[in-house]
């Protein structure tokens, strides 16, 4: 009997450019966890986070180690939306992001398919909040 196709996309990979300022930001500002955080040797680290309780993807820094990898820090979609966190309480996260320093790049709105404001990481790259109707 032949297994059914069961796939998952376990980290997407953002270049930072120090592993430390990353996690600071991530873990303080937005309040993520950090999931795990080992030494590889030769000043190279597998690092995770994840937002708090969930389930499914990390992101995994990668500390940027060339130029062409230090050129996508901050923009690694050509300026457009990187990344979308979903919340179950939008106004909370919201005032909790501002309270924290997080800079947004518009006023919240709403969508037809819900509530979302567009902020940005300690790079710039640009991230949506968004809680969905």
């Amino acid at each position: 009997m032949t297994k059914p196709i069961q796939q998952q996309i376990g980290c997407l990979a953002l270049v930072v450019e120090n592993y430390d300022d990353a996690i600071e930001f991530y873990t303080q500002k937005l309040r993520f966890e950090l999931v795990e955080d080992t030494d590889l040797g030769g000043g190279k680290r597998w690092v995770q986070i994840a937002p708090p309780n969930a389930i499914g993807t990390n992101l995994l820094l990668a500390q940027a180690s060339n130029s062409q990898q230090h050129a996508a820090i901050g923009n690694q979609t050509g300026g457009r939306v990187f990344l979308f966190l979903h919340t179950n309480d939008f106004w909370r996260d919201y005032q909790q992001m501002q309270a924290n320093g997080v800079i947004f790049n518009e006023a919240p709105r709403e969508e037809t398919y819900g509530t979302v404001v567009v902020f940005q990481d300690l790079y710039g790259n640009k991230w949506d909040l968004l809680q969905r109707h």
